[in-house]
């Protein structure tokens, strides 16, 4: 029961008492270690719990010896793990050890499943969408992130405004979508466009893409920031993790709320 507060620990109880939750699984959160005190990470165990997914690790500037420590804590406590931003030297030193690791190079990440983690079933769409090819690691990470999620994923690339017939031809499998990410450098309208043809939200991701006064993604932030296209919102330059996770979260909860 490691820092678990006072308005948790209610909440657990009331949920007992009106038969919520099964006594044998109040004993097994009453119990279980919240946080993994590693020397160098304060580790949340609790976290899929309170939240619906596990910690995210973020690898960048992580040694890989630092890696390996938090992996194998998390697989421990049965958490399927997702490092975002990895090196070269990270998957050097974690491919060896892990059989059931995923990289994706481009998106930089690495996915590693418990050897006793079920399969799970794919429910609620989000669709990534890029500008250009030079967009792509931003929008595999988007994508990595939603499958890790549990989605449905499928991606479009180089589908900008430039060529506009190039979306149009995709329209009737991206309006499926419950959630969709649109990673855009340069000037950054393609979420614009994409909010005017679809019924769902869309996350426009600004990439650091672009000439001269693009600053390094700064143009096309501004520009999705000014969207007057209602159901378009906006994370920070070069996020597709952030842009995937919300993008993951909208879907599943609008195929709960319609099952």
């Amino acid at each position: 029961m490691l820092g678990m507060d006072h308005t948790t620990l209610e909440t657990l109880i009331s949920q007992f008492l009106t038969g919520q939750l099964p006594l044998a699984e109040l004993l097994t959160l009453l119990t279980a270690e919240q946080t993994a005190r590693l020397g160098h990470t304060e580790l949340d165990l609790d976290r899929a719990r309170r939240c619906g997914y596990p910690e995210v690790i973020f690898g960048a500037n992580k040694t890989p010896a630092q890696l390996l420590d938090i992996a194998a804590r998390m697989l421990e406590s049965g958490h399927e793990v997702l490092i975002t931003r990895v090196s070269d030297e990270h998957v050097a030193a974690l491919l060896p050890r892990y059989a059931n690791l995923r990289h994706n190079s481009a998106a930089r990440t690495i996915r590693i499943t418990p050897t006793n983690f079920a399969e799970r079933t794919k429910y609620g769409l989000v669709t990534i969408l890029t500008a250009g090819t030079t967009d792509l690691p931003v929008a595999e990470e988007a994508r990595e992130t939603a499958d890790w999620m549990g989605c449905q994923t499928q991606l479009f690339s180089d589908i900008g405004v430039a060529g506009p017939q190039r979306l149009l031809a995709h329209l009737p499998a991206i309006q499926k979508s419950d959630a969709i990410v649109v990673a855009a450098g340069m000037e950054g309208a393609l979420p614009s466009v994409v909010g005017g043809y679809v019924a769902c939200p869309v996350i426009g991701v600004p990439t650091s893409v672009g000439y001269g006064v693009s600053f390094g993604g700064v143009t096309a932030l501004l520009t999705m920031l000014n969207s007057c296209v209602a159901n378009v919102t906006v994370v920070n330059i070069d996020a597709g993790f952030k842009g995937g996770y919300l993008a993951g979260l909208i879907a599943q909860r609008s195929q709960r709320s319609a099952s």
